[in-house]
């Protein structure tokens, strides 16, 4: 079955994205769990894609809130709606967002079709993550499992330490302002 490749940025920084790959017979609501899941937000709020053009202005709107298509409806299902109903061109282009209240919107943009699935690869599938991912709910940065591996490897409540300043480079405890020199500083 052929593969859609879609390019996800994130609106406020196009260095920040994702490469996802979907099966052609996949529905909004796949490409919306692999966005999720890509970027690592959780899947508790609405979300809606719009078909684009090139300028990333929005148009029809296929909606998490909807779950049936009806006739002359203001917004698709994404349920419902299959990916490839809506891709007519080879860059085709939608604007994603997410959480309503945050407005979370990410461009997302068609850069390729595979021929053959990889039978190594569960679908829909992450590609590639280039940058750090913005964070849905605060500040990311390391755990504290991280910080913990960070003050045992270099030890900081060494009394070599206490002072802040090791003696390293100093040999038989005597500075640089020892030997005659200017203030080190």
């Amino acid at each position: 079955m052929p593969l859609l490749r879609f390019r996800v940025y994130w609106e406020d920084d196009d260095q920040i994205y994702r490469d996802v790959e979907i099966r052609s017979g996949s529905c909004f609501l796949d490409l919306h769990q692999i966005i999720l899941k890509a970027f690592e937000f959780d899947s508790v709020h609405a979300a809606s894609f719009y078909e684009s053009n090139d300028r990333w202005q929005r148009h029809r709107e296929i909606s998490s809130d909807v779950l049936v298509n009806k006739k002359d409806a203001p917004a698709l299902s994404m349920i419902k709606t299959p990916v490839t109903a809506l891709v007519q061109k080879p860059d085709q282009k939608f604007v994603y967002v997410y959480d309503r209240a945050r407005q979370w919107t990410f461009l997302v943009e068609l850069i390729g079709v595979e021929k053959e699935e990889n039978p190594k690869r569960d679908y829909p599938f992450v590609l590639r993550k280039e940058g750090i991912a913005p964070s849905q709910y605060g500040v990311k940065g390391p755990g504290s499992d991280a910080i913990m591996e960070i003050e045992e490897k270099y030890d900081l409540s060494s009394e070599d330490m206490a002072d802040g300043y090791g003696n390293e480079g100093e040999e038989d405890g005597e500075s640089y302002a020892d030997e005659g020199g200017e203030d080190a500083y």
